[in-house]
């Protein structure tokens, strides 16, 4: 699943990204680094335990712009798109036009009822945690009860 939600991310921001003020590769570098880096910030939040954040950014629950995920991967993509050469003021600009668009459609993946997006699925996100520690972790849930 992590490597659909990869290239889906990736795709979108390629897409999404195709008139800004950088090249055609520093715009697939870029949206290839944001895409590696929005995993990178899903992938720790499960493992440091934080899957509630991740579940509530793709459930549709609550306002995206509040979850810390979200405010990460901004971030990360203005700092991606200031390392291919973009100013601080378009990287954030640009950020702030594809973040919301990148995290919407991934969204829709996670909620979507479509056979194939079957692959998406928000119960197998624990399933992510490196070494096999998401079977751990909702063993330690199911003993306390959450």
């Amino acid at each position: 699943m992590l490597e659909n939600l990869k290239q889906m991310a990736m795709q979108q921001l390629m897409s999404k990204m195709a008139s800004n003020a950088l090249g055609a590769t520093e715009t697939q570098e870029a949206a290839t680094e944001g895409a590696n880096g929005i995993m990178g910030i899903i992938t720790s939040k499960i493992a440091g335990g934080n899957l509630d954040m991740v579940t509530d950014l793709f459930s549709g629950g609550g306002n995206m712009e509040n979850n810390g995920i979200f405010a990460e991967a901004k971030a990360k993509m203005v700092e991606t798109l200031q390392s291919k050469g973009m100013s601080a003021e378009d990287a954030t600009a640009e950020a702030a036009n594809t973040t919301p668009d990148l995290i919407n459609s991934l969204k829709e993946k996670f909620q979507s009822t479509d056979e194939a997006d079957s692959a998406f699925d928000l119960g197998a996100l624990s399933n992510l945690i490196p070494g096999g520690a998401g079977g751990l972790l909702n063993t330690a849930k199911n003993l306390f009860g959450k």
